[in-house]
């Protein structure tokens, strides 16, 4: 039998690094029978985080498009030494992050964003890169934020593809109106309510020790997420920001996936961060599929769905999913993109940013906008800047 096959033959894509089918069994296996499967686990890890080449590597991570800040030149000029200077702390295991600096960001969403010390990002860095591909391995296909060869635009790329499906390729339930956007389908747009700020630290130690058996590693990880900005209860939460807890947010909520694809049987869900969407052509069986989600959420990841933002909604209204306004035969960018780049054209006008710095923004403004039906709006956009300075 092919292991990556329910028994009406879809694909259950499990594998986040394959595109097509994966035969190895593996997190089928996990996902299916997790009593009886002993799942892949690693040890003596530490050695290669800790390693001079590692952090040296994670360094040359870190700096990508910084080169030019002050902490980043500060750091270079005494390279040796700083890595050096880690790696004993690392080994002594006397590594302690420094405090988070927090600020607010308002673009136009206000968000509480932490920012670790430079140094701290490398350590982060290290981490990662010897984990990571650990643990992708087991990520389901369709989950897509933080991850190499992923991405909003895979994941805009793959609702399209789903959409069709789940519509028949279009087909139109009702068409006395002549209106040729009203197609079958619905869609669960959900959000997942104040998630990095609910995330519990022993769930997710729990979840990180099924592949991760170093004691050293673990105590490293430790003390990256007791390092939070958060505020409120202990022991939850982790700071808006970090590399760390991007990768993560991905590890807790790989739980929900597999709850979706292997317990729900889903065919059409696909998750960016903390928000998801299914789609399907019975709103019944959407709502269903809602309260038993939240039930899971709440019992097995001490979260929920935010009340507000999860909703059914027909597929011909439109479903607001990473960035863009979807409709069937068409696509168009949400408002707040729009005002956004808006608010740094009139930035630019004051004079608060200079003219090489408007472009590189409006270049990529537009490598995302494309993306959508807005080939009027982007030459609105490019001579409302060059009609700026006159």
């Amino acid at each position: 039998m092919n292991s990556n096959r329910n028994i009406d033959g879809n694909r259950l894509n499990v594998n986040g690094t394959n595109w097509n089918d994966n035969n190895n069994g593996y997190a089928f296996g996990m996902a299916l029978a997790p009593k009886t499967f002993k799942m892949k686990s690693h040890n003596n890890l530490y050695q290669k985080i800790v390693s001079y080449n590692n952090l040296l590597l994670a360094y040359k991570n870190a700096r990508k498009n910084k080169t030019k800040k002050d902490y980043v030149i500060e750091f270079e000029n005494n390279l040796n030494n700083n890595l050096k200077s880690l790696r004993t702390e690392l080994l002594l295991h006397s590594y302690q992050p420094k405090p988070l600096k927090t600020f607010i960001l308002r673009d136009p969403k206000t968000r509480k964003i932490s920012k670790s010390d430079f140094r701290d990002r490398v350590i982060y860095h290290a981490l990662i890169n010897i984990i990571e591909p650990i643990f992708d391995k087991i990520f389901i296909y369709d989950s897509y934020a933080n991850r190499k060869g992923k991405g909003n635009l895979f994941a805009i790329k793959r609702f399209d593809e789903f959409k069709r499906k789940v519509s028949m390729n279009g087909k139109i339930i009702n068409n006395k109106f002549n209106d040729n956007n009203f197609v079958k389908g619905y869609c669960l747009k959900a959000d997942i309510r104040h998630y990095f700020h609910e995330v519990n630290h022993d769930t997710l130690i729990n979840l990180i020790k099924r592949k991760i058996k170093d004691e050293k590693v673990i105590w490293l990880i430790k003390k990256i997420i007791k390092n939070t900005s958060t505020g409120g209860i202990a022991n939850i939460g982790m700071p808006l920001g970090n590399l760390t807890s991007q990768f993560f947010a991905n590890i807790y909520l790989n739980e929900l996936d597999y709850f979706v694809k292997y317990q729900l049987k889903v065919k059409y869900y696909i998750r960016y961060v903390d928000d998801f969407v299914i789609l399907h052509f019975s709103k019944e069986q959407l709502e269903e599929w809602k309260d038993k989600i939240n039930y899971f959420l709440n019992n097995n990841l001490r979260l929920q769905l935010h009340p507000e933002k999860s909703k059914i909604i027909p597929l011909s209204r439109g479903i607001e999913f990473v960035g863009f306004r979807n409709f069937y035969y068409f696509k168009l960018l949400r408002r707040r993109n729009i005002k956004n780049m808006e608010s740094k054209i009139q930035q630019y006008k004051d004079d608060k940013i200079p003219k090489a710095k408007i472009f590189e923004i409006y270049r990529g403004w537009k490598a995302y906008a494309k993306w959508a039906n807005t080939y009027n709006l982007r030459e609105k956009i490019i001579e409302k800047i060059n009609l700026s300075k006159k």
